[in-house]
């Protein structure tokens, strides 16, 4: 079984500061850059360390806000991770993702008290979605460069179309090599590619004269997911000023479980 990252060492400080220190493989590696890390697989070793911080029974994470402060090396990093807001009910923990001497990603989750609502509970992004087994491979999307790219499999109907669709990806690849990856981890590690499944301007890093980056990930969940496919029901729209946004509903083989946005900076493709 292949991994995205080789875990390398932790420490653990007096103050309940936790420092892991990590190595991207070539399967972390990005489609813009050879060079740098997707921030889909990134998004899924954050997650695994704010799940793994200082657990409690009656809480799960509900939201991860992530914020790219620039390119993210396919380097040696570490992930420090603290807790900021202290609570029995309400949490908020941060982790920060660091290489080559500069914070490359900060991530941050609420986690919120868990208890039965089940007889008021009730969803509004509930729809008749195709469930992945029951259509075809979609090997469009591999017309983008990268390690990532390549270690994912993906499946669509054919409604969908730049700027809109729904699509299912999963992989075959652990999070951490030697640790079985929980489903949490392995469904959000994959939520970027969000950005990439309905792009306004069609498939193909060498085919783009714009190229569109979000600079940041939020991901808000009403309940756990589960499972090993990731459904994204994607709009993707780009405003008149040079910014543009991706949304999604997220879904598993159950249904919907959450939702996704990004912004994105849109600007001409360096020659």
């Amino acid at each position: 079984m292949t991994a995205y990252y080789s875990f390398i060492k932790r420490e653990q400080q007096e103050n309940g500061v936790s420092v892991a220190h990590y190595q991207p493989t070539k399967h972390a590696q990005g489609a813009w850059n050879e060079h740098e890390q997707h921030m889909a697989p990134a998004t899924g070793i954050l997650t695994a360390e704010l799940n793994g911080y200082a657990p409690q029974d009656n809480m799960r994470i509900a939201r991860i806000s992530l914020d790219i402060l620039g390119l993210i090396p396919l380097d040696d990093f570490t992930i420090t991770t603290r807790c900021i807001r202290h609570g029995r009910t309400i949490e908020l923990i941060e982790a920060v993702m660091s290489s080559r001497g500069r914070d490359a990603i900060i991530a941050r989750a609420w986690r919120l008290m868990t208890q039965d609502t089940s007889e008021i509970a009730g969803l509004e992004d509930q729809k008749a979605v195709h469930k992945p087994d029951d259509l075809p491979v979609w090997d469009d999307m591999k017309g983008w460069p990268g390690g990532f790219i390549e270690s994912v499999r993906l499946v669509t109907d054919a409604q969908r179309r730049p700027g809109r669709g729904m699509v299912w990806i999963t992989n075959d690849v652990e999070m951490v090599e030697g640790r079985p990856t929980d489903d949490l981890v392995h469904l959000l590690g994959m939520v970027d590619t969000a950005n990439g499944v309905v792009p306004r301007l069609g498939l193909g890093l060498s085919k783009l004269e714009w190229m569109f980056p979000n600079t940041d990930l939020q991901i808000h969940m009403h309940r756990s997911p589960q499972g090993h496919w990731l459904g994204i029901d994607a709009v993707q729209q780009y405003g008149d000023d040079g910014i543009g946004l991706t949304s999604a509903i997220l879904h598993d083989v159950h249904g919907p479980f959450g939702r996704s946005e990004q912004i994105l900076t849109i600007r001409p493709m360096p020659r």
